[in-house]
């Protein structure tokens, strides 16, 4: 598989500028801290994690919709981060991004119609108004809807279909990488399935490459190639769909699939209820920023901070006890409030 997109060692820290604040001088929070990893051409990497982790604020970097504080992103073997702005701007076509909310990405005051044309009529795709309508009606049937539709406004679409018109402007430029934001989040359970479906479909067709965001890990599970666990910033697991789901190696990304909902009685797992809260991100625990919650925590853990190893092909975990087995949570942990 050839390598479309890489990034090295990304850092976002806010409230590094300085100015007024009472008391001892505030620290920066880094909201990803050092993140490398890499996706291929057609590959879908969903990226899973708590709220507050860093997962869209890594999604926005990779866009370079915000600047990072250090770090590289390379898409196509050039750097995103060292470009112009002219440079930039003309990149846009092979980068696009589908957001979270279907309600706030589109804009009230326009028909369907303009929203999609857009960014053609910015990179002088079309030329035409009979052009424009064509190419929009195509992308409408792209997606699933009705091309008689385009010249209604998002307010008289129903919040799935609002998605699917967002989903037609991302791909009009006929991008090489989506950044998809928690696409199905705010959806009606009825409709997550039509638009996760949608997307592959589209996927297997013109071959784009994914960066797919998500907390539902019954969703990850259905599109994702590759699976990304963040936590406070960091990534703390990453490896093929499989090897995640049947052989977790870090306490953190089990925990999070024993609260995932099972259908199949046979195949629920016990649920690892973590102790405490998420430490907050102005204050990062030394050593493995896990250990205030992990029932498995030693002195080494409070002190060294576990980098990346391959446990498994393709499989890394950052955990000083990742075993090419799974590893046991004690039975005897005690089960505290989460």
């Amino acid at each position: 598989m050839t390598e479309l997109l890489r990034a090295d060692n990304l850092v976002k820290a806010f409230g590094s500028e300085g100015g007024f604040h009472i008391g001892a001088r505030k620290q920066p929070v880094r909201a990803v801290n050092g993140v490398s990893f890499s996706v291929t051409t057609g590959e879908t990497l969903a990226v899973v994690g708590e709220s507050g982790c860093g997962k869209s604020t890594l999604g926005r970097l990779l866009l370079r919709l915000i600047e990072p504080t250090e770090g590289q992103v390379h898409i196509g073997g050039v750097d995103v981060t060292q470009m112009s702005a002219a440079e930039l701007r003309a990149a846009r076509r092979q980068m696009q991004m589908v957001f979270q909310d279907p309600y706030g990405s589109l804009s009230p005051r326009r028909t369907v119609a303009e929203i999609i044309a857009e960014p053609l009529e910015v990179f002088g795709i079309v030329k035409t108004r009979q052009e424009r309508r064509e190419r929009v009606a195509e992308l409408l049937e792209q997606v699933g809807l009705p091309p008689t539709l385009m010249d209604r406004h998002p307010r008289q679409f129903s919040g799935g279909q609002r998605q699917r018109i967002g989903i037609a402007r991302a791909i009009a430029l006929n991008p090489d990488f989506i950044v998809a934001d928690e696409p199905v989040s705010a959806l009606d359970v009825s409709v997550q399935a039509q638009i996760v479906n949608l997307l592959q479909d589209l996927q297997e067709a013109k071959g784009f490459s994914y960066f797919f965001i998500a907390h539902d890990l019954a969703v990850v599970r259905h599109i994702a190639d590759r699976v990304m666990v963040m936590y406070l910033g960091r990534i703390v697991e990453i490896g093929p769909k499989r090897s995640i789901y049947t052989a977790p190696q870090h306490p953190y990304t089990q925990a999070l699939l024993s609260a995932a909902p099972e259908p199949d009685v046979k195949k629920r797992t016990k649920r690892i209820i973590l102790s405490g809260d998420v430490p907050s991100p102005s204050n990062v625990p030394p050593g493995c920023s896990f250990h205030t919650r992990c029932p498995l925590a030693q002195e080494q853990c409070r002190q060294v901070r576990p980098e990346l190893r391959e446990v498994a092909p393709g499989q890394t975990a950052a955990c000083h006890f990742a075993e090419p087995n799974p590893i046991k949570l004690p039975v005897s942990a005690p089960a505290y409030a989460s």
